[in-house]
């Protein structure tokens, strides 16, 4: 009787561990599913949050004009513009860096006798900004730009003449180099951003070879019509040579050296920079809204300098005086007022830079585009069709549609 009631008892216990175990693996395998299911959950969530964002547009506009016996006259032409514009974007651990890459070029065919072919778009801009947030949406920034071109510009006359050179690759370079504080931020999909330093460098740049010069200065068409020939002598007083003292003469880097005793001017041309310290003031909004993107930048910019000594020109001799306050006088009959001395680039004067790229983006592969370039450079002259030069606004607009791909 003993023992049917020990093995009475080890069933029992046999029953309730079989029982327990199933229980145990029941919870295991619920505890499994309720973990694949949060893991799903969690791979559908978009943090928004990516330390990285890069972005951009890249296309080709096209166009192209047929004419046939049209009373209103006109060319047959085609125009092409390739172009690129990329943002890449870091924003994290109290770091922000932002660097931008626009490039143009775009040609022209015309069906005339003379210049068929001509550039119409040339661009080359690069711009980054590294910064640390110090208080919310405030950043201690160190900035960089570069702009410049990628081949010669011409000033195109439309005749059998030589075209006049007027710029090249790093003829005119401009490089910026400064320290300021930047503001950030977003809303609604657009990033916005007001930079300002109060010590900015800016380094103006013409550079032109010899072996340049020299083929310019050898071209029969050039020799023939008197441009970039210059004697010995003018070559050892200006400091330049042919092309390099039309194109440093053009984009005012050049200084005026001055006789203090008798106030005799003369220009020097010996450096290829102009280097300067002032105030850099830059404001940007990048926008993006499905297939719409924009981009624009202001870029303003003055030199720390007052140089009140005008500069006045002798209209018989050709030569060149500073009114040093001694007294001398220079009347309007026999002189020429040129401006001062330190050529309008003075404190308060503002070099200005003003982007604007638009573009749309619809069945997958074609875009349109509309981009404008804004400039005011003191200092820099552009004649007019009477030939007087003086500084002016500069304005390029190009609207195209061509096959593109934003991202």
């Amino acid at each position: 009787m003993k023992s049917k009631h020990v093995f009475f008892l080890a069933l029992t216990v046999l029953a309730l561990n079989v029982q327990a175990q199933e229980v145990d693996k029941a919870a295991v395998q619920s505890q499994v599913s309720a973990a694949e299911k949060a893991k799903k959950d969690l791979e559908k969530v978009d943090t928004g949050d990516k330390a990285w964002k890069f972005s951009g547009s890249v296309g080709l506009n096209a166009a192209a004009t047929g004419l046939f016996n049209w009373a209103a006259g006109g060319n047959n032409n085609i125009n092409g513009v390739a172009y690129t514009r990329l943002r890449l974007l870091y924003h994290g651990n109290n770091i922000a860096w932002d660097t931008n890459l626009d490039l143009e070029y775009g040609l022209s065919w015309i069906d005339q006798e003379y210049d068929k072919l001509q550039k119409s778009n040339d661009k080359i801009s690069l711009a980054t900004k590294f910064g640390w947030e110090f208080k919310k949406n405030w950043y201690l920034t160190v900035l960089g730009a570069f702009n410049t071109q990628f081949a010669p510009g011409l000033n195109y006359n439309g005749t059998a003449d030589a075209d006049p050179i007027v710029s090249k690759f790093m003829a005119p370079g401009y490089i910026d180099v400064s320290v300021g504080v930047d503001w950030k931020t977003s809303v609604n999909g657009a990033d916005f951003s007001l930079y300002l330093s109060p010590v900015a460098g800016r380094l103006t740049t013409v550079v032109v070879g010899p072996k340049m010069n020299q083929y310019f200065a050898d071209k029969a068409d050039y020799q023939k019509a008197g441009m970039y020939q210059l004697s010995a002598a003018e070559e050892a007083a200006y400091g330049a040579t042919g092309l390099e003292y039309a194109l440093k003469d053009k984009y005012a880097v050049w200084r005026y050296n001055t006789d203090e005793t008798t106030g005799k001017v003369n220009k020097s041309y010996e450096k290829n920079t102009r280097a300067e310290l002032g105030l850099n003031i830059k404001g940007a909004i990048n926008y993006t809204y499905k297939d719409f993107k924009l981009q624009t930048t202001l870029g303003l910019y003055t030199p720390y300098a007052w140089d009140k000594t005008r500069v006045y020109e002798e209209k018989a001799t050709g030569d060149m005086y500073a009114d040093l306050g001694t007294g001398a006088t220079y009347p309007e009959a026999t002189y020429k007022y040129l401006g001062f001395r330190d050529n309008n680039r003075r404190f308060g004067n503002f070099d200005v830079d003003w982007t604007v790229n638009l573009s749309y983006q619809f069945l997958k592969c074609l875009q349109v585009t509309l981009s404008t370039d804004l400039r005011y450079y003191n200092g820099v002259k552009i004649a007019n069709k009477a030939g007087d030069e003086a500084e002016r606004v500069q304005f390029k607009g190009m609207i195209g549609l061509g096959v593109g791909y934003s991202f």
